[in-house]
């Protein structure tokens, strides 16, 4: 009797994660080592938090659902206990600082990047997996430490390359959103409530007025005809919001007093206009003015742990999405004042502010300003000509590592218009010859693989080409590190 045949496993990827090659991947890591160099000419200081956290450490917070089983991949460890992945890097943080509170210095500052997970619906460009890097200040109330978040968003921004107005970083205060509930008669307590608000008016870029006034009210359907239950509200109290987060008045001064109205004799929303005009008046002192710091009341994020100052980074300039149509990119990065989080552990309030920055979607828009391309340093393939002697190829190799080079020597099994071809393939400059008959002569050849692409594309230009740069040449083997870097040198400028 023959034994019943082994399934093989399908090679497929789970839905919404992807695999990334070296191109992203190198892009990635330059940008975040811009991100790392401004965060730390701050002040701010590394920290890594574990990818699983105790589900109940992580809390309520998620933006688009009400329970963290929802939105969150969990599983039982072996003492039964629930576990999560991470949904942003900011639970992580206040974990820590609750659990070691007395030895840290405060404020404490801190960085942290790394992967975050959010078990979503996934969608075009919506992965369930996505890199964050967060810069935060624990222990300070001052609105100095907002200040200073929003500053050093903007300096991130051109640090990068961006240019002013292609960026803009948008500034709002949650206690003012506060007020505005408080007379519009939903009490800061009914925290799903305020939730379900929050959530409505933080899609208005998306929804616009009336997709939110839905929302608010009993409910909305999408297009899908998925139907999305609504905060409840009367249509006095949506206006009352809506004329906060999408004023009419025409212009700053009337805005302020219509925002004063709204606002009523709240004493919370009062503290908000308070903490804002700090703000302002410490980023004008230093120099970002409205062209890169703007105060917007349609800014609200939609996390439910932000308590005072909010703000996001968005790009100004238009995109092409999956259907080739120009969009606006919008939010690459967002924040706020998160004063309650560490209290969840502790029961003492610990005053926090900070900051993430969306990387991959980030990352995205800046590939899209061609900005983003990282750039790799010249490959050397040196070829093996003798199979049997593969060591004088490798101490090829280590020589021209020593002379701070990225070189390779050939591993496959192909003849050596194989190896040429494979060399091709991995985008190398330059390939390495070293037959016998060269180690006779104490030489190498040097094949200009960059050149030789070029030539390829047009015989016409063979002669200005040739003229400057030679496609192949011998080098005497002690001068092999001189030439190369000669070569690499002229093929630089050819690109230029």
């Amino acid at each position: 009797m023959s034994s019943p045949k082994q399934s093989k496993p399908k090679a497929r990827l789970p839905r919404g994660f992807r695999d990334r090659g070296a191109g992203e991947i190198m892009a990635e890591q330059k940008m975040l080592a811009t991100i790392r160099a401004v965060y730390e000419s701050y002040g701010f200081e590394p920290l890594e938090t574990p990818a699983f956290e105790y589900t109940d450490a992580l809390g309520k917070f998620l933006p688009d659902v009400d329970r963290p089983n929802e939105g969150v991949f969990s599983l039982k460890d072996d003492d039964q206990q629930w576990m999560s992945l991470r949904y942003d890097l900011t639970a992580p943080l206040a974990r820590h600082v609750a659990a070691n509170f007395q030895t840290l210095t405060k404020p404490f500052r801190r960085y942290q990047t790394g992967s975050v997970w959010r078990n979503e619906k996934p969608g075009p460009g919506r992965y369930r997996e996505f890199t964050q890097f967060d810069a935060d200040t624990v222990g300070s109330a001052s609105a100095s430490a907002d200040a200073e978040l929003l500053m050093m968003l903007s300096d991130t921004m051109e640090a990068l390359g961006l240019k002013r107005g292609d960026y803009i970083v948008k500034l709002n205060n949650r206690k003012l959103l506060d007020g505005v509930l408080e007379a519009s008669g939903v009490a800061l307590e009914d925290r799903i409530k305020r939730g379900v608000v929050l959530r409505a008016i933080d899609k208005i870029d998306r929804l616009g007025v009336e997709g939110v006034s839905a929302l608010l009210g009993e409910g909305r359907k999408d297009e899908s005809g998925d139907f999305t239950k609504g905060a409840g509200l009367s249509p006095d109290q949506a206006h009352r919001i809506l004329a906060f987060v999408a004023p009419d008045a025409e212009d700053e001064e009337a805005h302020l007093r219509q925002i004063g109205t709204l606002v009523g004799s709240s004493a919370v929303g009062a503290a908000g206009l308070n903490e804002l005009e700090q703000i302002v008046k410490l980023l004008s002192a230093c120099g970002y003015g409205p062209d890169r710091v703007l105060f917007d009341t349609g800014v609200v994020r939609g996390l439910d742990y932000y308590t005072g100052a909010v703000f996001e980074a968005q790009l100004t300039f238009p995109v092409k999405n999956e259907d080739d149509e120009e969009v606006v990119f919008g939010s690459v990065a967002g924040g706020g004042r998160y004063d309650d989080l560490v209290a969840r552990f502790t029961g003492q309030q610990v005053p926090a502010t900070g900051v993430s920055i969306g990387v991959s979607r980030l990352m995205s828009a800046l590939a899209s300003r061609g900005l983003s391309a990282a750039v790799k340093s010249p490959l050397i393939v040196v070829t093996v000509f003798d199979k049997a002697d593969a060591a004088a190829s490798f101490m090829l190799v280590q020589e021209l590592r020593a002379a701070g080079l990225r070189a390779e020597a050939y591993v496959g099994n192909g003849k050596m218009g194989d190896q040429f071809k494979y060399a091709d393939r991995r985008g190398a400059a330059i390939a390495v010859v070293e037959g016998g008959d060269e180690r006779a002569r104490g030489e190498v050849t040097l094949k200009d693989l960059a050149l030789g692409t070029e030539l390829a594309k047009s015989v016409e230009t063979r002669a200005e080409w040739v003229a400057n740069r030679e496609a192949q040449k011998s080098v005497k083997r002690t001068d092999l590190v001189t030439e190369i870097k000669a070569m690499l040198k002229a093929n630089a400028k050819g690109d230029a």
